[in-house]
């Protein structure tokens, strides 16, 4: 009768320790890469809500600016450019003037193209914000 020999078997083992360091220092890079940006709260305008008509409404003197694709930002036929658009809150700041002037209400209407970036429609937000404007409204872009 044969005596089988003792074989002693080593269980194979994976080496966490590389994949745990890749992992930290992804995690570190992307920490320290992140952009922290201030979030938009409350800009003090007002949007337009559900409204029934009951008659015939006379339409206010309204402004439209316009948003296109690349970037753009016109209000009657004039180009403003910038990111704080000094001239276009200049320009709204007229607008709301004269509209109060003439007891008339002041609205603005944002049309902005499908394909606009709306981070420009949000820096005319804040236009009208800074010009005291309100009411804004949403239009179809082109």
């Amino acid at each position: 009768m044969k005596i089988k020999a003792a074989t002693h078997v080593e269980e194979a083992r994976i080496d966490l320790t590389p994949m745990i360091d890749t992992v930290m220092f992804l995690l570190i890079f992307f920490m320290i890469t992140t952009r922290l940006g201030q979030e938009e709260t409350d800009l003090g305008i007002t949007l337009p809500g559900m409204v029934t008509q009951g008659g015939p409404v006379d339409m206010p003197d309204e402004q439209v600016i316009e948003v296109d694709a690349k970037g753009n930002v016109v209000l009657n036929g004039r180009v403003f450019e910038g990111k704080t658009m000094p001239d276009l809150v200049a320009t709204l700041i007229r607008y709301r003037l004269a509209s109060e002037a003439m007891k008339a209400k002041h609205m603005i209407t944002i049309q902005a193209e499908d394909t606009a970036n709306y981070e420009r429609v949000i820096e005319v937000m804040n236009a009208c914000a800074g010009a005291g404007i309100k009411d804004v409204t949403f239009g179809s872009g082109s």
